[in-house]
């Protein structure tokens, strides 16, 4: 993989070198975390001279016997040096059972500044949380933003760049292979396949595998949909495949933990209320939903549109829910530091019903937070309606003061 910079996360992190508390890089299999840890101990080996670095990556063949806390806690007795400030990284922890007690140890007798990885949500929600609430700060790595996807393949920012990252996404390695579907498809499909053995199947014991799939291709097909687990079931029987809504809650709860998929709920715009109902789902790398389902890019340009705005929202540290207010909806409500975006997300506004419909759910929302109104249209570069900005998804995707 090009060893390239991704300074939008370690400017977040490098405020926190060397600071007592843990910093857990999440995010989905091999979408740059090991780099970025790379990249931290590079910075620190060059600014602190006598630092001492113990580094394990799971995926490494001379640490497939650290399998527990107690192989862990051999393993590291005698890797610290007194009087030297010494530093932890390790890559992929949620590998290692019971790893929680180990860092908590070495956490509370101050031995070293630690950084893990991990490409499991439930590492975070019940087993590093249970022994550590409050003395860890998460960073989530996501695939290559758009801007990203451009520096890491060296390509110019044009409407046929941006289809290529609709088609293939946003996985770092791909920098090193041909953006064509005999070649990327091959290893998306890979790691599509080990995030669903390793992080769901395993992690999990899930035992209906064949559900699992036609679950997530259901999930996959729906991009962008509003839709329930109820909804799911029902379809899902259609199909001759009986299975509970409960199931379907936990299978999707399995997929959001290994950060492949992604659950917005629905917001009443005028008081912010939550509905209980009625979620969508995005995928965190589009190749990785492409790869899998008999992908056909003007079928599908819309919803791959809709993601890649959600992606970008969240890049941006936004929390994002489905704007609704009275019959109308809005694509995106963007909440972040007390304020608020709106976004809605249209393939071209080809005619002025069009127009009328995707700038007037926008017009009827009575304050004076930013509001957009993304397209393909390509005869513009940005343009303002009473207010509302339409924008062409490149420069959107390229905006980071929304």
């Amino acid at each position: 993989m090009n060893a390239i910079n991704r300074p939008i996360y370690t400017e977040r992190i490098k405020p926190f070198v060397g600071k007592s508390i843990i910093k857990v890089l999440t995010g989905q299999r091999r979408v740059g975390k090991s780099y970025i840890l790379l990249q931290l101990m590079q910075e620190i080996k060059e600014t602190v001279l006598d630092a001492n670095i113990v580094y394990i990556n799971l995926e490494f063949e001379e640490f497939r016997t650290i399998k527990n806390d107690a192989d862990l806690f051999e393993y590291l007795k005698d890797k610290f040096i007194e009087n030297k400030p010494n530093y932890l990284f390790i890559d992929e922890i949620q590998d290692i059972t019971g790893f929680e007690h180990v860092i908590r140890s070495l956490l509370a007798k101050n031995t070293c500044d630690i950084f893990i990885t991990g490409s499991n949500a439930k590492m975070l929600s019940s087993e590093l949380s249970t022994y550590l609430a409050g003395r860890y700060i998460e960073f989530h790595i996501q695939s290559l933003n758009y801007q990203e996807f451009l520096i890491f393949h060296k390509l110019e920012n044009n409407a046929q760049s941006l289809m290529l990252y609709l088609t293939y996404g946003g996985l770092p390695y791909l920098s090193n292979l041909s953006l064509t579907d005999e070649y990327a498809f091959e290893y998306l499909r890979n790691v599509y396949s080990t995030i669903i053995l390793k992080d769901v199947v395993q992690r999990d014991s899930i035992r209906n595998v064949d559900f699992l799939e036609k679950l997530l291709y259901y999930v996959a097909d729906n991009v962008g949909s509003l839709f329930s687990a109820n909804n799911i079931s029902k379809y899902l029987k259609s199909q001759r495949t009986e299975i509970s809504t409960t199931q379907v809650i936990n299978y999707l709860r399995s997929l959001g933990n290994a950060y492949l998929i992604n659950k917005v709920g629905r917001i009443d715009i005028s008081g912010l209320k939550k509905f209980e109902v009625g979620d969508k789902y995005f995928f965190e790398d589009i190749g990785l939903r492409n790869c899998q389902i008999g992908f056909s890019l003007q079928r599908e340009i819309h919803k791959l549109m809709e993601n890649a705005v959600f992606l970008h929202l969240k890049n941006l540290q936004y929390e994002i829910f489905v704007g609704k207010k009275d019959n109308l909806e809005v694509d995106f409500v963007g909440i972040k530091q007390g304020g608020k975006i709106y976004v809605q997300v249209a393939y071209l506004l080809a005619n002025e019903e069009t127009r009328k419909r995707e700038f007037g759910n926008l017009q009827a929302i009575a304050n004076n937070y930013p509001k957009y109104v993304v397209t393909l249209d390509d005869f513009f570069r940005e343009s303002d309606f009473e207010g509302i900005k339409h924008l062409n998804l490149r420069d959107f995707l390229c905006r980071n003061d929304l």
